[in-house]
């Protein structure tokens, strides 16, 4: 059977399969084999522009040229060739290097090279860093462009919607008011707050050998700063160089990089979850998308289902980030394979956030807001002034302000007229009783706005 969307074991490639499709190119066994011959073609570039390494001849443009060429032009027909040798090898990193040495002894002024493909390299040398170039593509590619589209849209409702009232809810009962403004407000403060921290992501590289000491390297040039050549190599590549290192780069950068995003979902779910609850008690109606059924037996229904899917995808993202944040960081001695395998999955991981990430992007274009819908919500709450009266009545030291006011309201129907009653017997100065009377729960948002106006202005 051939692998098509409707056959793929994974939603990811299957039911999901356009949504992630910009991301295959970094993530999938393609993208990996191409960031390897990167790094290995620029190795060997960089051995030959090294004047103290006086083993291999300077390239000449020709040759320079070529060997760019074979980067920029890797095709889908190459990686199949890498593949086929790997039948032989049993080992994908081997495979990338005879696959160049191939390509070397075709051109007279390159052939000379070959045994420098690869030189005093370790696999790891090689893997760390096409997985760190992985990482760099899809957040410069995808994540931070798709972090930005949501920012913009809840930017938008920030903006739209700073002065409207609205109640608030702890516990799921009637509370302070607030506005929406305000409450779309919090959530930009913590995307941002996280963000700020995963665009300040230090993407980290070894190229230091089988067991991070330069072994080879010495044995072979011992009058070569390899740390400083090796260095200036990792940095050539857009990364820091990490040279404390065993086999392998720890990916305590990883697991840094891999928490971030998952407090970035976990931020999302709880405004999923939010917005899913406004929905459901009709502060918001949905567009309807013509052609679209909500249930298979109830024609009216208009259901959340972009916000529940992103729910669900940013779980399954977190389920994945938790596990590589937890487990690539930890290593047997100076390496196991376990952290291999592991890393074939950082795609996933991404892919899943990538979907749900466009989920939450398209239910807050659906959103339309019922104003009515919240007016009638304070309406029907009166009871939420009772902390401005009693906080009143602290100030001008009436006796038991708080229990006058439990007395009052817990558990029984407010409305303006029994409000206006008990503030008429306060023994509070005239004008605080006036100001009190006309206070309704409309108005009583404190700085709600002006704090929703502040992130609208810092934004």
């Amino acid at each position: 059977m051939p692998l098509d969307a409707l056959n793929a074991i994974s939603p990811i490639d299957g039911r999901y399969a356009t949504r992630t499709r910009v991301l295959r190119p970094i993530f999938s066994e393609f993208g990996l084999i191409k960031r390897r011959v990167l790094v290995e073609v620029r190795w060997l570039q960089w051995l030959a522009g090294n004047p103290d390494f006086v083993a291999i001849d300077a390239f000449s443009e020709s040759a320079k040229t070529l060997l760019d060429g074979w980067v920029e032009a890797f095709s889908q027909r190459d990686a199949e060739q890498v593949k086929c040798i790997e039948t032989t090898t049993n080992h994908d990193v081997k495979a990338v290097e005879y696959f160049l040495k191939q390509r070397l002894q075709e051109h007279p002024e390159l052939v000379g090279s070959t045994e420098f493909v690869h030189f005093a390299c370790t696999s790891e040398d090689i893997n760390n860093l096409a997985y760190a170039l992985m990482l760099r593509d899809a957040l410069e590619q995808v994540v931070h462009p798709d972090i930005q589209g949501i920012r913009t849209r809840l930017l938008s409702l920030c903006a739209q919607h700073q002065d409207t009232a609205m109640l608030s809810r702890t516990h799921g009962q009637t509370a302070s008011p607030t506005t929406l403004g305000k409450e779309i407000a919090n959530v930009m403060a913590r995307l941002d707050r996280q963000v700020a921290q995963l665009r300040a992501a230090v993407l980290l590289g070894k190229f230091n050998g089988a067991v991070g000491n330069y072994n080879a390297h010495v044995v072979a040039c011992p009058d070569i700063d390899w740390p400083r050549v090796n260095r200036g190599f990792v940095e050539s590549l857009g990364l820091r160089f990490n040279p404390y290192t065993t086999q392998i780069e720890p990916h305590d950068y990883m697991a840094e990089l891999f928490d971030v995003m998952a407090r970035i979902n976990c931020i999302l779910i709880d405004l999923c979850r939010d917005l899913w609850g406004y929905i459901s008690i009709g502060y918001f109606r949905q567009c309807v998308v013509g052609g679209e059924v909500g249930s298979s037996t109830m024609p009216h229904k208009v259901n959340p289902i972009d916000f529940e899917n992103a729910e669900g995808n940013l779980g399954l993202a977190n389920a994945l980030f938790k596990h590589l944040s937890g487990k690539l960081p930890c290593s047997r001695w100076q390496r196991d394979l376990s952290d291999s395998t592991v890393l074939r999955s950082i795609g996933t991981a991404f892919a899943y956030t990538s979907i749900a990430w466009d989920s939450c992007t398209k239910g807050l274009a659906k959103l339309e807001l019922v104003p009515e819908r919240l007016t009638e919500d304070l309406d029907r709450s009166w009871e939420v002034l009772a902390e401005a009266i009693q906080t009143i009545m602290r100030k001008h030291g009436l006796a038991n302000p708080y229990e006058q006011l439990k007395a009052l309201t817990r558990g029984q129907t407010m409305n303006a007229k029994t409000l206006a009653d008990f503030i008429a017997g306060l023994d509070l100065p005239a004008a605080e009783k006036t100001r009190l009377a006309k206070l309704t729960p409309a108005d009583y948002t404190g700085l709600a706005a002006h704090l929703a106006k502040a992130v609208v202005r810092d934004a």
